[in-house]
């Protein structure tokens, strides 16, 4: 192929064609704009719900019990500032995995964005490369697309001249020139991608369970809202005051702070694992790399450094090494092939090309050999002896000698080359290609870590699997030594997922196979991860609960994977599962301190409703332990750093806290409530017991996310108490409550420790039912 022959586009036609827009720019940027965050954080469902109860209390006069509107308006104010300060960030760092393609341009090869190629381009389509628009072959050697992207199929696809390549889909082998005839949405890939997703989307757990309180919460609103107006005004002393007790219980079901605090942790959890050299593309994949609990990588470029060389070269039966040699120099630049081990093979033989290739067929994951025929020399293959000489028992020996020391084998062998079928027959072994792998420094307490963090590593490699397991054991995989060929793993899915559970280390993988295991630990109810770089890893990092590709790798694993790391360093997975952790792990703490608050307001709507009775709190006292309770500790929680291993239910793990505090608040309000005629049913002296006990509540919920306590959990909920306490002391006219007096504070005491009795008998029946019902099903 003469890429000379190709003039391309010259200045003139490409400025024409982007004045009329014909570029390849989509409207499928990661980034936000900024108008669509101011828009995504003001006009919301809860904003405009609180800005409707807001003007109803201002109609009252009774001003002091709009300062929930102060909290919005803040929130509000907070999100939009952290989003932007993180997109300026992300799109800083977004310029170092732009996907670049080479175009022929007035007959000169330059490299640009692909956003730029414009229509009738003529572009150069190379192996481990994204085909960035819709474009006929011109020109082209060994080129096989896969397509699996598009079509589902993973099988390789010929292409020959003429034929069209379309975007979305990659090569997996060869090269060639081809012109572009759709750009931009006009893409079969843009087109679909408005269908469907084209990958799967990190998955989120975290956010789909949020998202269905939220949904049904959001339908009880208003029918809620209203049966109360109509009891409480029949109740209260006068409109006005049954608006306010009704606005009382509307914005205690608003988890408004909840839906904050989740997107505000995401938006700065990106920041935060972008200044570690991560970028994070669906924000939804931070959580699932904090509930990974399998991670599935390949052997190069995460326990190895991606470097080869060349150790020994031994020739076989009866050629010698000059003749060997002879046959790699031509044969091993004879293929544009560029990755590691086309490196290290060129820098052992150099350049020669005395021999005229006739057929050649490029190597490919699938294939695991390259193979090209010579004029006058015949035809030669190179590539693993486990594909090109199985049969061959006495090979097979001196082929496992060297993998049993870490060490990879390439077999040098003539062939009938059979370029139409793609594969080669008669098959005559010449000679062994020895390579060594570098080991990362770093592997050893990678490893660890993710020991110590629960996670299951298993290693998925194109290589000999006795020599993937050699260099996982060195490099500290627990359980290396248990390995398996792939070319053994089961044909029946059900096998499949028994046979994932028992190895750590799977060679000769080939890329259909590594989707497969993805797909078996799935099936097992697991969280896998895939960290991979190359165009084999694409259907892997597809599937995966979240993928995890390197900058440096190859366009079609970046397109596809939820984060990028930008370092390309597999050391840096630490500091990653590390943030992502501490995220979620946060998240799932004060979690419980929001949907106390819902769940507690939604039944005392209810029951207060039913019992024809006024509703216990007013807006101002509900701020008040909102504020102090919930939304200053969940803002500090937040901030801490904790890398706990995450729970698999996040809605059970936040109602084991959260259930036992509502129920606890709803039943002392009640009896408080029973028990009002004791004080002759003084309505201030009855709120400051509502308001005393509610807070008492919130505050018990801080104490149990805070656990285990440390000096720095101590101070909070102490500081926190005091405050608290402080308020309804210094301002009880403020927030509607009797003037505490001495005997009416002695009264609190019994009450206090009634609540934390029945809050902790109610969380412990409450666990033995959880513990009972697992058990049940686990039978």
């Amino acid at each position: 192929m003469e890429e000379k022959q190709f003039h391309g586009l010259s200045s003139a036609e490409v400025e024409e064609r982007v004045r009329m827009e014909h570029t390849n720019r989509t409207n499928t940027s990661a980034s936000k704009s900024v108008s669509d965050i101011v828009k995504e954080h003001s006009l919301t469902y809860f904003n405009f719900l609180n800005l409707f109860l807001a003007v109803l209390v201002a109609l009252t006069g009774q001003f002091k019990n709009m300062t929930f509107m102060g909290v919005i308006i803040i929130n509000t104010a907070i999100g939009i500032v952290q989003e932007l300060k993180v997109k300026k960030l992300i799109d800083q760092i977004s310029v170092m995995t732009v996907s670049r393609t080479k175009v022929i341009r007035e007959g000169v090869t330059k490299e640009i964005d692909v956003n730029d190629v414009v229509i009738d381009d003529v572009i150069l389509v190379e192996s481990g490369e994204q085909v960035c628009a819709d474009c006929r072959l011109l020109d082209g050697t060994g080129v096989e697309v896969n397509e699996s992207m598009l079509t589902g199929e993973s099988r390789p696809v010929k292409k020959q001249t003429g034929d069209e390549l379309m975007s979305g889909s990659y090569l997996v082998s060869g090269s060639g020139v081809a012109k572009v005839f759709h750009v931009g949405e006009n893409n079969y890939a843009a087109t679909l991608a408005r269908k469907a997703r084209i990958k799967k989307r990190a998955s989120s757990q975290m956010q789909e369970i949020i998202k269905k309180i939220i949904k049904i919460d959001g339908v009880l609103l208003i029918p809620v809202g209203i049966l109360l107006y109509l009891s409480q005004k029949g109740i209260a002393e006068t409109t006005s005051d049954a608006i306010v007790n009704t606005v009382a219980g509307v914005i205690g079901m608003i988890p408004e702070g909840l839906v904050l605090l989740t997107s505000i942790s995401f938006v700065l959890g990106v920041g935060r694992l972008a200044r570690k050299k991560a970028l994070v593309q669906e924000m939804e994949a931070i959580e699932a790399l904090a509930r990974v609990n399998v991670l599935c990588l390949d052997k190069t470029g995460t326990i190895t450094t991606g470097k080869l060389d060349v150790v020994e070269v031994v020739p076989l039966k009866e050629h010698t090494e000059e003749e060997v040699t002879e046959i790699m120099r031509e044969l091993t630049w004879v293929f544009d092939d560029v990755n590691s081990t086309q490196d290290a093979l060129r820098k052992k033989f150099k350049k020669a090309q005395n021999w005229k290739a006739q057929e050649k067929i490029p190597f490919s994951s699938d294939r695991k050999y390259r193979a090209v025929f010579f004029e006058e020399h015949g035809g030669f293959a190179l590539g693993a002896p486990e594909f090109l000489a199985p049969e061959d028992t006495e090979l097979m020996e001196k082929v496992n000698q060297y993998s049993v020391k870490g060490l990879r084998v390439l077999l040098l062998a003539s062939a009938k080359v059979l370029e139409e079928e793609g594969k080669v027959e008669e098959v005559i072994p010449a000679a062994l290609i020895v390579i060594e792998d570098q080991i990362r420094p770093e592997a050893k307490d990678t490893f660890a870590y993710f020991r110590e963090q629960q996670v299951d590593i298993k290693v998925l490699s194109g290589d000999n699997p006795v020599t993937v397991s050699q260099i996982a054991g060195k490099a500290g995989l627990e359980g290396a030594e248990q390995y398996m060929d792939a070319r053994n793993l089961p044909e029946d899915f059900e096998e499949l997922r028994e046979t994932v559970e028992k190895y750590s280390v799977f060679g000769r993988v080939r890329p259909e196979q590594k989707q497969n295991i993805i797909k078996a630990c799935q099936a097992n109810g697991e969280v896998a991860g895939m960290v991979g770089d190359g165009v084999n890893d694409v259907l892997a990092l597809k599937d995966a609960d979240c993928g995890i590709a390197m900058a440096a790798g190859s366009d079609a694993a970046k397109q596809v994977a939820h984060i990028v790391l930008l370092d390309s360093n597999f050391a840096s997975m630490t500091n990653i599962v590390g943030e992502g952790r501490t995220i979620i792990s946060n998240i799932e703490k004060v979690s419980s301190l929001y949907l106390t608050k819902t769940i507690y307001s939604v039944l005392l709507c209810l029951i207060f409703i039913f019992w024809q009775k006024e509703y216990p709190f007013i807006p101002i006292q509900l701020s008040w332990i909102s504020g102090v309770a919930i939304g200053v500790p969940s803002f500090l929680l937040t901030l801490e750093q904790n890398q706990n291993s995450i729970s698999k239910g996040f809605l059970r793990h936040v109602m084991r806290v959260a259930l036992p505090a509502a129920l606890t608040m709803v039943v002392t309000l009640v009896l408080t409530e029973v028990l009002s005629p004791f004080w002759n049913h003084e309505d201030s002296l009855s709120s400051l017991y509502h308001l005393a006990l509610g807070g008492m509540v919130s505050l018990i919920v801080v104490y149990r996310v805070c656990m285990p306590m440390t000096r720095y959990h101590k101070a909070l909920c102490v500081g926190l108490t005091a405050i608290f306490v402080a308020g309804i002391v210094i301002a009880p006219g403020f927030l509607g409550v009797h003037d505490p007096g001495c005997w009416q504070s002695l009264f609190l005491l019994p009450m206090i420790c009634m609540v934390c009795v029945l809050n902790q008998g109610l969380t412990h029946i409450l666990e033995w039912i959880d513990c009972e019902l697992g058990k049940k099903k686990a039978q």
